[in-house]
């Protein structure tokens, strides 16, 4: 019924952990489908022990060449992979005993008030240091994300749905059949196709202990220090280039599912997917006809003054 898409590379440090607390899940008709990015340590050989000893449990395949990163892995694998309900999972966090169960109570609510609709559910996580010790217990909080966020054009800019919290049901699944060429990260196109054919819906309470360890593909920041946001405003290269990839990105999704789009949305596709070809009284012009704003008055600083 839940299919778990795991994407490994080099996690022998944590992986076990996180094998471990999937198969402690209160909630347990579920099967894992791991796809390993050839693992130069041992990870491919974890996996195929927990194989050996759950044959039931685990699927387990590892690509030909390496992806170059997470994000091509588990694009790979939403776009390849079905089943009635799949979540998203990373190597190195831990899930806590009821994610599965709690976010699942949520996905059938769902159902019942938007049936046979593509649905997406995400949750709140602990941030946790690389032990395990709690850093902030909401990871909601620490990044200031607002979860009622979901108008298709409050999305284009930033993404507030962590891929590791994540269950889509198979109506969503079926419309991810191609691989985009501009994409920011897997977990943000999972969502803005959610958005823009179906409905998404968020829990607060936390599911998952998000572990920082220095090597993470994100990571936790925490936006409400003053040091945060000056870094952001001094890097003003580096955010312009994020804001034009997001740009890009919409790019993609409109030239992937022009035809299943409203007139609306195409409108504000083009429009933002335009903005890093305009001049820079346009570019701003568009970010206002749009209203692509940032959730934030140092965002949207920022956003004016490099985008």
């Amino acid at each position: 019924m839940v299919t778990i898409l795991l994407a490994t590379y080099n996690g022998e440090k944590y992986l076990a952990e996180q094998l471990d607390s999937l198969l402690a899940q209160t909630f347990i008709d579920f099967t894992i489908h791991v796809q390993d990015d050839v693992s130069t340590d041992s990870t491919w050989e974890i996996l195929e022990s927990y194989k050996a000893r759950y044959p039931d449990k685990f699927h387990i395949t590892q690509r030909m060449t390496n992806s170059g990163s997470a994000k091509n892995n588990f694009l790979d694998l939403i776009t390849t992979v079905r089943d009635k309900y799949l979540m998203l999972c990373d190597q190195d966090d831990v899930w806590l005993p009821n994610k599965i169960e709690l976010t699942m109570a949520k996905m059938k609510s769902m159902e019942q008030d938007y049936p046979n609709q593509p649905l997406l559910v995400h949750t709140d996580l602990q941030v946790v240091d690389e032990n395990l010790n709690i850093i902030n217990p909401s990871f909601r909080k620490q990044t200031k994300r607002n979860y009622n966020r979901k108008a298709f054009h409050q999305i284009l800019n930033l993404n507030i749905a962590s891929g590791c919290t994540i269950m889509y049901n198979l109506e969503l699944a079926n419309l991810l059949e191609k691989i985009p060429t501009h994409c920011v990260m897997h977990d943000w196109w999972l969502k803005l196709v959610a958005t823009a054919f179906g409905k998404v819906d968020h829990i607060n309470d936390a599911t998952i202990l998000y572990r920082q360890h220095g090597k993470n593909a994100c990571g936790a920041k925490d936006v409400r220090k003053l040091s945060y946001k000056i870094n952001r405003l001094l890097n003003g290269r580096e955010l312009k280039a994020t804001l034009h990839e997001t740009c890009h990105q919409a790019g993609c999704l409109l030239e992937i599912y022009n035809d299943k789009l409203t007139d609306q949305q195409k409108y504000i596709l083009q429009g933002y997917s335009s903005i890093p070809h305009a001049w820079k009284g346009k570019r701003i012009a568009t970010i206002f006809r749009l209203r692509t704003f940032m959730p934030s008055l140092s965002r949207n600083i920022a956003l004016m003054l490099f985008i």
